[in-house]
């Protein structure tokens, strides 16, 4: 009789990794001074991407070569959230505890992108004060989470259609 895998096993152990690897990659951003690069940050969810495919790997592995489409958009969902939630929190620390200038980094850079695009100073300020009231530490923690859980959400839809593989019937 074989045993029932369970989804939230390896989404635990395949978000702890993946988290990891997403914190080792921010810190050497933050390090580095290329945490403002955009297109550098986002790298990150390609390392969401490649933990999302990991675990589901392993998932279908262990069930005998099976996934289902709803084992496969779970497992992938939640591996997100735990990664979502790891990351997060590490960020908190990292911006409370290690560099604390990071926040006025991110508001220099926008108002310099602001300045750039010509926008006079009362838009500029008004822009400002909006910028400050989402960058405070409970809202940029929840924002963390659900970013990664909806792009997780959205990349698991695609690649558990693409793993799936479902047991026979009659078997």
């Amino acid at each position: 009789m074989q045993e029932n895998i369970s989804t939230a096993r390896i989404a635990l152990k395949y978000g702890a990794i993946t988290a990891v690897a997403v914190i080792v990659f921010s810190t050497l951003l933050n390090v580095t001074g290329l945490n403002q690069n955009q297109g550098l940050a986002s790298l990150a969810f390609l390392i969401l991407i490649g933990g999302i495919i990991w675990a589901l790997k392993d998932f279908r592995q262990q069930n005998g070569g099976f996934l289902s489409y709803g084992e496969g958009l779970g497992t992938g969902t939640l591996v997100s959230a735990i990664v979502g939630l790891l990351a997060s929190t590490f960020a908190m620390f990292y911006m409370e505890f290690i560099d604390n200038t990071i926040m006025q980094q991110s508001l220099d850079k926008a108002r310099d992108d602001m300045e750039r695009r010509g926008m006079d100073d009362a838009q500029i300020d008004q822009a400002m004060a909006i910028s400050q009231k989402f960058m405070s530490p409970g809202i940029m923690f929840i924002t963390g989470i659900l970013t990664y859980v909806i792009f997780g959400f959205i990349i698991s839809l695609i690649v558990a259609a693409v793993m799936r593989k479902t047991k026979p019937v009659f078997e």
